[in-house]
Parts: C-alpha cells; structure tokens; sequence
C-alpha cells in the first residue's frame, strides 16, 4: 500500500515507519540528551555527536559495542531493523567522522550490506532535544532516499 494521493500531492511526508522511527528515537534519547545539555551547562562539557546508523546483513549491535569509548552511549532503536544511534559525548564533527569511518568499515568487512550513516554535532544547548533528533532523523532519511549508501552524511548545530 503506498501514500494516499491527493491530486498529484503525497498527503503524507514520512511514511508509518519513519513516523514509529521517530517516536522511538524521541522516547530512548530524551532524557539522556537533557543529561548531556546538563552536563554541558554545569561542568562546561564541550560538544557531542549524534549517529544514526543501519544497516542490512551485519551484526550492529556487537560492532558499535566494540567500536565505542567508555563515554559513548549505545542505543538499539530497532534491533530487527538493525537501527541505533550513538551519542558521542566531548566529540566535535572530525572527531565523530573519523568514528563511523571506522565503524562503516567494519560493517563492510563483515558483509554488511545497505549501509547509512547519519550525525548531528551539538555545539550549544539552545536548540530544543527534538530539533536535534528530528535533524538527525531527517537528514538520515534523506541519504536513505538519495541511495548515499556507505556515505557519512553531517550537519552541525550551532
């Protein structure tokens, strides 16, 4: 079933599952990005990376694991579409591309396959957490239907 058509308009932007892509993303990162925006306030704790990855045929969940520092958060947001995030605390935008570098690299050399790569570098905490979420979703989606596979697409938030 595709979208409902209206005219020659899509009624819809986001399909039902980026939609559920979203809401889970919102409720698993939530409050662990108003700790970091706390974080960032009180102790004067620099600027983090946000990552958006999936993948097909590659066991995500054992190679970010493997990959992340002790500072790094791992989140599954959907383990049966091979979909998690990572936030990379006191990371700045070369930083957190050097890390899905590795990362991209080690999917690929385990046969996996369909790989997209999205990140958000927070630098203040101005901005409300779903504007950040919903940029990182949404230039996320954007790779995903411009076919930039095994590609490390970035924005910053100033």
């Amino acid at each position: 079933m595709g979208l409902r058509k209206s005219g020659t308009r899509n009624t819809l932007k986001f399909s039902a599952e980026e939609v559920t892509l979203a809401v889970d993303m919102l409720a698993s990162l939530e409050k662990t990005i108003d700790m970091v925006y706390y974080l960032m306030e009180r102790e004067n704790v620099g600027t983090f990376v946000l990552m958006l990855l999936k993948a097909e045929n590659a066991d995500m969940g054992t190679i970010l694991e493997k990959e992340k520092r002790d500072t790094d958060i791992l989140f599954e947001i959907n383990k049966e579409k091979s979909t998690y995030v990572m936030l990379c605390q006191d990371t700045k935008v070369d930083g957190g591309y050097r890390f899905a570098e590795r990362v991209i690299e080690s999917i690929a050399a385990g046969k996996g396959t369909d790989i997209y790569c999205s990140q958000v570098e927070v630098r203040t905490t101005k901005h409300p957490v779903k504007t950040v979420l919903f940029t990182l979703l949404e230039i996320f989606l954007k790779a995903q239907r411009e076919t930039k596979t095994s590609e490390i697409v970035y924005k910053s938030l100033n």
